[in-house]
């Protein structure tokens, strides 16, 4: 590949306050075999005959985080993301502070039509994580924070770990104890005992991808090949144009589903009838279907949409790269309904420490439009408390949480005047 080769980042993008956070997919348009060669380092356990080490994360807004040593310094916030076959620093000034070496430059495409990003290969960074650690891998750093994950999530984000970790190890999730495991494949044993389903997972261009049945209707079941995305903070989303059976459901709720590189990602929510995953049929389940215009004109490997881990998160998880398959094991979420953000707006977190909220986005007609809200809106209040003393997941949960809540809000227009209002949520699908 020259030195104008191609990254191209597909479909993922950033989600705002409501159900969806983050649909990021780096994939690779050609790949080098240098490159190829540099990016299969794998980490290994720091204590010699350790086989399992566990340790826990914060998940935030569906989205899981966790602590990261680079060359030495740290800790850096990384989301850990099996949709991304390339891991990614998105905070430009690591590269300074960490002395990066900079490697070949790439044009990173995405929706829209700015001109396109420029990032740097980088290889050797020494990465640590808690138990394990890798002397040498490669990450693609990108000369701007444009994503601004960090707003989006609520918190410092610095970049994104993505198969290195899958490869090395068979994954465990526990996301109602916030647990994460990481076990040594040549040791490990399938769980066992009635409440575990196993599927078959298909790595292509290091991704996971299973193959299911999803009930579109009542009367169309369809078998959809997705991939299995634990950085898409969504339950799931579907691309109509992967198949001429798929289609739009009657009701649905036009939306912008989120931010892309270079544009904003337009779409639809609605539901499907029902998804199988193993033993387990998970119904009414909330769907994102975005433009295909957007989207799925750059899907690397063909598939018909991916699992999030609103979705996910409702299980016990294993990801075993090794062996193929994937684990599920409901825990206490399991029964929890799938809800959309019932309010219509999107905040974005700054401050120093992330505490400030902005609206970034206000939907025609829905309840936040209906209460006077308006884009670059402060919240102060929420509900007589301060706006600071609530994180980003916990504002998000409440915009989620019942049709009919009244919630009353003080915000500061971007004039300088101060506002009361009431927003009453309400269910739209």
């Amino acid at each position: 590949m020259s030195r104008s080769g191609v990254y191209t980042f597909i479909g993922r993008c950033l989600r705002g306050l409501r159900w969806v956070i983050l649909f990021l997919c780096l994939t690779w348009v050609s790949l080098a075999p240098d490159v190829a060669a540099q990016s299969a380092a794998a980490f290994h356990f720091i204590k010699p005959r350790a086989h399992k080490v566990k340790f826990r994360f914060e998940l935030e807004r569906n989205l899981i985080v966790i602590n990261a040593q680079l060359n030495g310094q740290g800790p850096y916030n990384f989301l850990l993301d099996t949709g991304v076959g390339t891991s990614i620093i998105t905070d430009p000034s690591l590269r300074t502070t960490l002395k990066l070496r900079v490697g070949r430059s790439f044009r990173v495409a995405g929706v829209g039509n700015e001109a396109p990003l420029e990032a740097f290969e980088t290889d050797s960074v020494r990465v640590g994580l808690p138990g394990v650690e890798t002397t040498s891998m490669l990450f693609l750093a990108l000369s701007e924070d444009i994503l601004n994950l960090s707003g989006y999530v609520g918190m410092p984000i610095h970049g994104i770990l993505g198969s290195d970790v899958f490869r090395s190890f068979v994954v465990e999730i526990r996301p109602s104890e916030s647990l994460l495991l990481f076990h040594d494949p040549a040791h490990y044993r399938k769980p066992r005992g009635r409440r575990w389903t196993a599927l078959p997972l298909d790595l292509e261009g290091n991704k996971p991808y299973l193959t299911t049945q999803v009930q579109i209707t009542d009367s169309l079941q369809l078998p959809l090949k997705l991939i299995l995305d634990t950085g898409a903070g969504h339950a799931l989303s579907l691309e109509t144009t992967s198949s001429r059976q798929l289609r739009l459901p009657p009701k649905r709720l036009r939306s912008q589903l989120g931010k892309g590189l270079n544009g904003f990602i337009n779409g639809y929510l609605g539901r499907v009838s029902g998804m199988k995953l193993g033993r387990y049929q998970i119904n009414s389940l909330l769907t994102s279907f975005p433009d295909s215009a957007d989207v799925a004109m750059r899907a690397d490997v063909p598939r018909n949409g991916n699992i999030g881990f609103e979705l996910l998160k409702r299980f016990d998880v294993v990801i075993n790269y090794t062996n193929n398959y994937l684990m599920l094991r409901p825990n206490f979420l399991y029964r929890e309904p799938f809800e959309h953000d019932m309010c219509g707006m999107d905040l974005i977190a700054g401050g120093p420490d992330y505490r400030r909220y902005v609206i970034a986005h206000v939907v025609p007609g829905s309840p936040a439009a209906k209460a006077g809200l308006q884009t670059n809106d402060e919240i102060l209040s929420i509900n007589l408390l301060p706006a600071s003393a609530f994180s980003l997941t916990q504002i998000s949960r409440l915009l989620h949480s019942a049709d009919g809540r009244k919630i009353l809000l003080i915000v500061r227009h971007a004039d300088g005047e101060l506002a009361t209002t009431q927003v009453q949520l309400k269910r739209e699908i």
